[in-house]
C-alpha cells in the first residue's frame, strides 16, 4: 500500500488492483477489502497514540469491489489512551470516477512499548 497523504487522525492509503487481490468471479476478494480497511484504520490511529493493534473490526461490503485502484480514506473518530476508535472508506477508482465499495470501523487497542 502506498500512503497518499497523512496527518494527526486522518491517512489516505492506496492500492493498485493485481489479479491476485480477486476472488473466484473477478471482484476484490472480502478478505482484501478487509485488509485494507484495517491497514488503513491502523496507520490513522498511529498518527495519534503510536503503536495500536486491532481488537475488533467490521466490514460493510457495499457493492462489487472492482476498479483500476483502491483508495482507504480513514479517520480517528475518538482517541483514547487503551482504545482507539476509528472508521474508513474504501473506494474503488476507474479512470476519474470513485466508487464507494465498503465502509468499516475499527477498535484499536494502544500497545504499551515498555
Amino acid at each position: 500500500m502506498e500512503v497518499l497523504s497523512a496527518e494527526a487522525g486522518k491517512v489516505e492509503m492506496a492500492v493498485t488492483w493485481r489479479e491476485e487481490f480477486g476472488q473466484y468471479a473477478g471482484f476484490m476478494h472480502a478478505g482484501m477489502v478487509g485488509a485494507l480497511i484495517d491497514t488503513a484504520c491502523g496507520f490513522a490511529a498511529a498518527t495519534m497514540v503510536g503503536r495500536v493493534l486491532a481488537s475488533h473490526f467490521s466490514v460493510n461490503c457495499l457493492r462489487p469491489a472492482v476498479g483500476e485502484r483502491f483508495i482507504a480514506r480513514a479517520r480517528v473518530v475518538k482517541p483514547g489512551k487503551t482504545q482507539v476508535f476509528t472508521a474508513c472508506d474504501l473506494y474503488a477508482v476507474a479512470g476519474d470516477e470513485e466508487k464507494l465499495v465498503a465502509t468499516g470501523e475499527t477498535l484499536l487497542t494502544v500497545v504499551n512499548n515498555s
